[in-house]
């Protein structure tokens, strides 16, 4: 996928972070619900015709002996948004992922309860999505799953202030850090998929870690709380996509 604006960039990026302010408006259950998404707007008819969505389960997969991800990533969490569909923390310019020999440049980070993706037909109660572009708008997330356990210092600070009504932001106090969320462990898989929410665009380079983080019962609740209802859309079929790690 090949995109060539910044306006379209722009409505991927929005999309990615559940914007609700492009199109329709969809949800999470009824007749907004991700059953319905390709039948609310013509844009997002991709929702219900793909043959590369996602999230998939991660399962038959094939060892291509990935090669180490390069992060250069550095505190650059400025904002923190919740939209009413996730909590979003935006990124500043400056951090970065190289994947393929090209730079893709962090955006933004958000979480969805429970995981969209699933590992061997595994459900985890939460899952961060790492937002990245390249100059030519090619998207690449990193999808970081969470297991209860001990507490998560790196949510710490956005938990603390994450906003509890849609369409607020607040700005952070102290810049976060997008690094601190990743497993020890950067093992992962790789699959080509699709945006999880509206539009659904496709040609999404999914990058999944294989080893979960840990977050609190009070961390994973509060998320929760706060979007007031599951925001995961559900498993969609592999068709002939191969899984690699």
């Amino acid at each position: 996928m090949k995109l060539t604006t910044i306006a379209t960039l722009g409505l991927m990026l929005g999309a990615a972070a559940a914007s609700a302010g492009e199109g329709a408006h969809w949800g999470y259950s009824g007749t907004e619900g991700p059953e319905h998404w390709g039948d609310l707007d013509p844009h997002f008819n991709r929702c219900k015709t793909g043959r590369m969505q996602t999230p998939v389960d991660l399962v038959n997969r094939v060892d291509a002996s990935l090669p180490p991800i390069a992060f250069r990533y550095r505190p650059g969490g400025r904002a923190e948004v919740n939209n009413g569909h996730t909590i979003q923390v935006d990124y500043e310019d400056g951090s970065s992922i190289r994947l393929d020999g090209r730079e893709y440049r962090l955006k933004q980070f958000h979480f969805h309860s429970p995981s969209e993706n699933h590992i061997d037909g595994k459900e985890f109660p939460m899952e961060a999505h790492l937002v990245h572009a390249d100059d030519e708008g090619h998207l690449a997330v990193i999808a970081v799953m969470f297991e209860e356990g001990p507490e998560n210092l790196a949510l710490a600070m956005p938990w603390a202030a994450m906003p509890t009504k849609p369409s607020h932001r607040v700005e952070l106090a102290t810049q976060v850090s997008a690094e601190a969320l990743l497993p020890a462990n950067r093992d992962y898989y790789r699959f080509e998929g699709s945006l999880t929410t509206p539009p659904c665009s496709e040609g999404v380079h999914w990058l999944v870690m294989k080893h979960p983080v840990s977050a609190s019962h009070g961390q994973l609740a509060k998320f929760a709380r706060t979007i007031g209802h599951p925001n995961n859309r559900p498993i969609q079929a592999l068709n002939a996509r191969v899984i690699l790690e």
